[in-house]
């Protein structure tokens, strides 16, 4: 048998940190990407703006506030919800009438 050889403790925390950077490039970094990007959307919500809620309800917003929007989904509908459950914006209305 070959004497004893000592294995530098390097080569056993290899495994690991790969496993680490595969998750963080394919799990973590296009996570919070995705949440930058909601967080902006968010930011730049103003009146007229058509919407999609994450339940799926379109409308136009006609009011913003602090935590809410308030959202035009027929002529006499109005529904308020967090600014949170607005999936995508669609368009502006003012866009739109003129196009």
């Amino acid at each position: 048998m070959p004497p004893d050889q000592t294995v530098n403790p390097i080569v056993h925390l290899l495994p690991p940190i790969l496993i680490f950077m595969i998750f963080y490039f394919l799990l973590i970094k296009p996570q919070k990407e995705k949440q930058n990007q909601q967080k902006q959307m968010l930011s730049h919500l103003k009146k007229n703006d058509q919407v999609v809620t994450s339940s799926g309800i379109h409308g136009t917003i006609v009011n913003l506030k602090d935590t809410t929007v308030v959202i035009r989904i027929d002529d006499n509908a109005r529904i308020e919800v967090d600014k949170e459950a607005i999936a995508t914006i669609k368009g502006s209305a003012e866009k739109t009438a003129s196009a």
